[in-house]
């Protein structure tokens, strides 16, 4: 008996290793990408090489991401589903092995011509195998495998979204810092002004016309400065939320003007995209198991063989033992074209995901052109914000020498000034936006992270 056991199971090994796989391997179709971008020099050096640590200079922004990294309660979910996932992978590979079970029964009847009642008491081992013939339980394994890379994936571009958002949000802080800074100047002097205007008024050098324009210029910056107040309060709420916090106070490291300092901004070539995006990755991944699951879905139009064995005795009688060895194959004949649909629904999943997989790296080229284009753009237009804010400031300055002469009106006066608080909050503004411009490309790029080293098994 024993013999023949273990020559059945030869036989299995040797089915599974002869065992033929249906559906065609998964391979990645050459895109239609671009040499260079459009805005860029031809260069492969990318700042996405750098760690996200490297790139802020202030400790404080890189404490602040760290403690998101830890508290953010989206990084948690990301990181229960990568457990899920890992669980259903980890589920998927059991269909490899024999299911072995216990069971136990007993019964009791009589005979009609002797009257007798006989008993019976049997338990016994039950060890059945499905034979991987077509390689369909390797196959979704295989699907399982690449779903949790996919989740692996999303867990990275949760983290590199997370980044971002923090940066983002302490740049913005800091410019709000910075605005608040101008505006709270801008009012300590238009105050100082009104007093000069309101002295005048009193000695009747001046009409209630300039007196009231004064009140007026110093109402309009008291005003922006509760605006400014009011969105930076509002910031450091969100800022708390990243940080998996109720509102706190939000500490400030470095000013804005030395939050990154790069002396060139490089963004590679598109191609690098396929293999740091993790989105586009977490895409491919996701297609390549729906890819997969064809091949299991045609296997269903194929018998399957699974081989089982009893082994067991009877309580009341410890002397009967009995094993028994069985297969059973089960194929289709007819089932209303039920496997053909579902290998078409897999087909049109698969085309689906395909169509998805393109787009997200469309996407990715065009939100790498747009902060390139921001890049260069914002960092014009700081320059000449900045000029702008020095002749403000320098006209301002002129305009009251003149007025306090005699040689001009306090309409003049008013109009500078106000120019000068303009210029002065856009020129700030300017510089943030160039900031998050940087912030902007190195997500674009796929920064923050190193790509997942994968073995093809």
């Amino acid at each position: 008996m024993m013999n023949r056991i273990i020559c059945s199971f030869l036989i299995i090994l040797i089915l599974n290793l002869s065992s033929c796989k249906v559906g065609e391997d998964y391979e990645r179709k050459e895109q239609n990408l671009p040499e260079t971008y459009r805005q860029d020099s031809e260069t492969e050096s990318s700042i996405a090489t750098i760690n996200w640590w490297e790139l802020f200079d202030d400790p404080i922004l890189v404490k602040l991401i760290n403690t998101a990294l830890k508290e953010n309660q989206n990084i948690k979910i990301a990181i229960t589903r990568l457990q899920e996932s890992n669980i259903f992978f980890e589920l998927s590979e059991v269909d490899f092995y024999p299911s072995v079970n216990y069971y136990g029964g007993a019964s009791s009847g009589v005979n009609s011509e002797t009257s007798k009642f006989s008993n019976s008491v049997v338990t016994g081992v039950n060890v059945s195998y499905t034979v991987d013939l077509w390689q369909r339980i390797k196959s979704l394994n295989e699907a399982s495998r690449q779903e949790y890379l996919a989740t692996e994936y999303a867990y990275r571009a949760i983290t590199i979204s997370i980044i971002s958002s923090v940066a983002s949000a302490y740049i913005s802080l800091r410019d709000l810092d910075n605005r608040l800074i101008i505006s709270e100047k801008t009012a300590k002097n238009f105050t100082d002004n009104l007093a000069v205007i309101q002295a005048r008024f009193e000695g009747g050098f001046v009409n209630e016309v300039d007196l009231s324009q004064s009140k007026i210029q110093l109402l309009e910056a008291k005003a922006t400065t509760e605006a400014l107040v009011r969105s930076r309060e509002q910031l450091e709420n969100g800022i708390s939320v990243l940080l998996g916090s109720v509102p706190i106070d939000i500490p400030r490291g470095l000013p804005l003007q030395e939050q990154i300092s790069l002396l060139e901004v490089p963004a590679g070539i598109p191609s690098k995209l396929i293999s740091r995006r993790p989105d586009i990755l977490e895409a491919e991944r996701r297609l390549e198991a729906q890819h997969i699951r064809i091949g299991a879905a045609e296997a269903l139009n194929y018998p399957s063989l699974t081989i089982s064995l009893d082994m067991g005795a009877s309580l009341l009688n410890p002397v009967t033992l009995f094993a028994d060895l069985g297969a059973q194959l089960f194929g289709p004949i007819f089932n209303g074209g039920k496997i053909k649909k579902s290998i078409e629904l897999e087909k049109v999943r698969t085309e689906r995901l395909l169509n998805n997989y393109q787009l997200s790296y469309l996407t990715a080229i065009k939100e790498v052109e747009d902060a390139m284009i921001a890049h260069s753009t914002y960092n014009r237009e700081y320059d000449l914000r900045t000029q702008q804010m020095e002749l403000a400031t320098k006209a301002a300055h002129l305009a009251w020498v003149r007025y306090d002469g005699g040689l001009t009106s306090y309409l003049e006066v008013l109009l500078l000034q106000n120019s000068q608080f303009s210029a002065e909050l856009r020129a700030s503004s300017a510089l943030q936006k160039e900031l998050q411009s940087i912030i902007d490309l190195y997500i674009a790029l796929g920064g923050g992270w190193e790509p997942i080293e994968e073995q093809n098994n």
